[in-house]
């Protein structure tokens, strides 16, 4: 008997490549549905302290409260609330789940920079959401519930309050993460510490734009309550690019 006739029959060659597919779909099938469970248990955990989240996100209106013009919308917004804190209580175990899902296709190196990236991302995310929160919306709010307040009577609806105040944490905390991915972007070789100088004035520029979109008042005091930051944060993602 010749060794081709001995040797054990192969796989179709479709099949070897479909399946690899097949046990990768079947992970990220689980990978999902455990976030999903955790995100369901979360959410259920947050309905015993969502009235006290609500007061916190209300307390920048001072002595104002907000008002319900709809039936359902005092409902509508409390499960909002509910949700968005099951989401934030879920967010560790929901990373973890998709770090465990890509960590086989990373190399030893690469997995050593998302375990530094999670919680570096997470820290800048939450220090951009205390600065939104602690600095900008006491100034934003007074500005606006006092402008023409002479003419115009400031009622403001529960929905569009919440919609205002999670935008702007959300947009801001997003923006702290900016020193993080120069850093990153310096790290794989796509930017560098001179080119980030040699375009500061580009930089303020496109700073000033970001900064107005973001701001909820057209008045200079809350615009350069954001442009100070983003432009301390680009410096830093100068000193940091250096380290890269």
């Amino acid at each position: 008997m010749t060794s081709a006739e001995m040797s054990p029959p192969t796989a179709p060659e479709g099949e070897a490549a479909v399946m690899p597919l097949l046990e990768h779909l079947k992970e990220l099938r689980n990978r999902l549905f455990r976030a999903f469970i955790a995100l369901m248990i979360t959410t259920a955990i947050s309905f015993f302290f969502t009235r006290e989240v609500l007061l916190f996100l209300i307390a920048p209106m001072g002595d104002s409260l907000p008002q319900a013009l709809k039936p359902t919308e005092s409902l509508g917004n409390y499960m909002k609330v509910a949700l968005l804190c099951g989401v934030i209580l879920a967010m560790p175990f929901i990373v973890y789940q998709v770090g465990r899902f890509i960590a086989p296709g990373l190399t030893k190196h690469e997995r050593r920079y998302l375990f530094v990236l999670v919680p570096g991302a997470t820290l800048c995310f939450v220090t951009g959401v205390a600065f939104a929160y602690y600095i900008m919306l006491p100034a934003a709010i007074p500005f606006l519930q006092g402008f023409m307040s002479d003419i115009i009577e400031q009622n403001w609806a529960i929905g569009e309050y919440m919609t205002f105040v999670t935008s702007l944490l959300f947009w801001i905390g997003l923006s702290f993460e900016l020193p993080l991915f120069v850093y990153f972007l310096a790290k794989m070789g796509i930017l560098d510490a001179q080119t980030l100088t040699k375009n500061f004035k580009y930089a303020i520029i496109v700073i000033a734009i970001m900064a107005a979109v973001i701001t909820p008042t057209v008045d200079p005091l809350n615009m350069a309550l954001v442009m100070g930051p983003l432009i301390v944060l680009y410096a830093i993602g100068i000193l940091l690019a250096k380290l890269a």
